[in-house]
């Protein structure tokens, strides 16, 4: 997406004026930081890494979010301080009041010198719970905004909401440039309180885990086996929350269609229900389960070992900020097909890691799928190409290190170390 906005991208390459870790051990141990999110989903599956290089570094990190069961993964071995804080989703009046009284308690109690929330609702409680108990740098990074499919009130409410948001805080950011662009150009903040760190991505990859040379032959033959996919069957594999929102009914019905002229091609659908995760949306999966050939698995903590069995990445989102584990499957060698929407066309370069269709278009998806099947040089060449952009662009380890030198340089600019 080409606006003609210019938003201030923030450590795109490694230059001289780069800090070194030392020095950011120096400056930034005991600096008090909370993370915010409004379920624990998101910190365990998009920000767990990042959290981590911030406590090696030296940070006191304290995570707050609702209950769930994500914070298995999040537990006091990882040396992190960890407050639940029930924040609802939906709007649920009442318990929006009591979260963001619990919020400005706790900030009251605590003196962070950092909060850094994700995730909408969360992101408007903090921004006013930290503004009132005058917390000295308040940020805020933008990951999709629900408004885009609303309409009415909801959607007006929604959009204010994320206004509050980019007044109140003392910077913004978004996920990635495109979003970042739509934010400004829709009147919802403004380009000089908006940034994005790097080429996008929330937290980038952990390239360690995701690495398809992690999985030998004889492990992915025994998962397929127990998935009940032939060993010659090319695998289409959906990852993410099981809702609508998420192009899930397209998907499955691309896929009828593709099933019916193809008889060697099973997709994957892995990941919970959106209101297993604290969501308001429901999904009747029956029908799919009537097709052998579609998989159902549920939520599980180790997604790459389903993108490792498979050949084809596909997200039909209807909107997304960027989607990380877009990331995630090209790091493990798959092509991605996805929509072409804002903070998507970041992830993907169309024609050259993936191919991108039209939003609720089950037809172009389809062929899409079709296309990639039918032409496996260009799919593998997609596939490789997708790899490599991610290794270039979308380290983990070297984006958190750029979020950590972005905090150092907004402490500094509150005079709270030397220059």
């Amino acid at each position: 997406m080409h606006t003609g906005i210019e938003v201030n991208t923030l450590g795109t390459q490694m230059t001289e004026n780069s800090v070194d870790a030392s020095e950011l051990k120096s400056h930034l141990r005991g600096v008090r930081i909370c993370r915010i999110a409004t379920v624990p989903f998101a910190m365990a599956i998009h920000i767990k890494s990042q959290v981590e290089y911030f406590r090696d570094i030296g940070m006191q990190v304290t995570l707050v979010s609702s209950e769930g069961p994500e914070w298995a993964r999040i537990n006091d071995k990882h040396g992190l301080t960890i407050e639940i804080i029930n924040i609802p989703r939906s709007l649920e009046l009442r318990q929006d009041l009591i979260a963001f009284l619990s919020l400005t308690r706790f900030f009251l109690t605590h003196r962070f010198d950092i909060v850094h929330s994700i995730t909408p609702k969360a992101g408007l409680l903090t921004a006013l719970a930290a503004f009132i108990t005058a917390i000295p740098i308040r940020l805020h990074t933008f990951t999709g905004q629900p408004w885009v499919t609303l309409k009415g009130p909801m959607r007006f409410f929604s959009r204010m909401a994320d206004r509050v948001i980019g007044i109140l805080n003392t910077k913004c950011y978004a996920d990635s440039a495109s979003q970042a662009q739509f934010l400004v150009k829709e009147g919802i903040i403004s380009s000089k309180n908006m940034a994005v760190i790097s080429r996008g991505s929330i937290s980038g990859v952990d390239l360690t885990r995701f690495d398809a040379e992690r999985w030998p032959v004889s492990a992915k033959q025994e998962l397929r086996q127990n998935l009940f996919i032939a060993p010659s069957s090319k695998i289409i594999v959906f990852v993410g929350r099981i809702t609508p929102d998420k192009g899930i009914v397209e998907l499955i019905a691309a896929f009828e269609k593709l099933s019916k002229i193809n008889d060697d091609v099973d997709l994957l659908l892995i990941g919970p229900k959106d209101s297993d995760c604290g969501g308001s949306d429901s999904m009747d999966l029956n029908h799919a389960a009537q097709c052998a050939r579609i998989h159902y698995t549920g939520y599980t903590d180790c997604p790459e070992k389903y993108l490792a069995i498979s050949d084809i990445f596909c997200l039909p989102s209807y909107r997304e900020g960027f989607p990380t584990v877009v990331l995630e499957a090209a790091a493990m060698g798959l092509p991605t097909v996805g929509t072409a929407i804002y903070g998507f066309t970041d992830a993907v370069v169309d024609g050259q890691t993936g191919l991108l269709v039209p939003p609720r278009d089950d037809h172009a998806l389809f062929e899409a799928l079709k296309h990639l099947l039918d032409y496996p040089e260009e799919m593998n060449r997609m596939a490789k190409a997708a790899r490599e952009r991610c290794l270039q662009y979308f380290d983990a380890h070297k984006i958190s290190k750029k979020v950590a030198e972005e905090y150092l340089n907004l402490l500094k600019s509150k005079g709270r170390f030397p220059s």
